[in-house]
């Protein structure tokens, strides 16, 4: 699940809209979570949702975020609902503005899907992005994901059965605030 709902006020314009290496930033990612073996692919869209729309090519499913200014957490939300009438297990949740974050990365994770499963990329002694929540967690994760926060307050309660990934390896899950620091090429 690909969360490319924001407006990107720091940056300027939505990231998923942003260019790296010739190619919207919203596509480089779906791509990474394809790649890294996620099927089905939802993209959260949100803020310019109908730009995306009509400039990204994407091989995934789209849904809006109708509340995407509220912040992050309803674009979680959005998300796992999406997916509450399929047989997904797991997902992998991916942040649009995440260039470094690998297909690699993601698979490592991926690997680890299963109902009961939360797990996160590990980077050195930091957790970080990409990260699985099993479907079981889908509800708790929901109810605390609220205004610009995600996952985290779900995963801090949850500690102990969060399973922490090295990707630090493969990967670099720093994000895009601003264009100066949109550079490089992604693997």
């Amino acid at each position: 699940m690909l969360l490319a709902a924001g407006a990107g006020r720091r940056y300027g314009m939505p990231k998923a809209l942003a260019r790296r290496d010739g190619r919207l930033m919203v596509e480089w990612a779906a791509d990474t979570l394809r790649e890294g073996g996620c099927a089905p692919v939802v993209v959260v869209l949100g803020a310019a949702a109908e730009q995306v729309r009509a400039e990204a090519r994407l091989d995934a499913t789209t849904v809006d975020n109708v509340d995407w200014a509220t912040g992050m957490g309803s674009s979680l939300r959005t998300g796992l609902a999406s997916l509450d009438g399929t047989r997904v297990s797991a997902a992998v949740v991916l942040l649009v503005d995440l260039p470094g974050v690998t297909a690699t990365a993601v698979r490592r994770l991926a690997a680890l899907a299963a109902p009961d499963a939360l797990v996160m990329a590990g980077y050195g002694d930091r957790r970080g992005h990409p990260v699985l929540l099993g479907r079981d967690h889908w509800a708790g994760v929901a109810a605390l994901a609220v205004g610009d926060v995600g996952a985290k307050p779900y995963l801090s309660a949850h500690a102990a059965a969060v399973r922490v990934v090295p990707c630090d390896d493969v990967a670099d899950d720093r994000d895009v605030d601003v264009p100066e620091e949109h550079t490089g090429s992604h693997a």
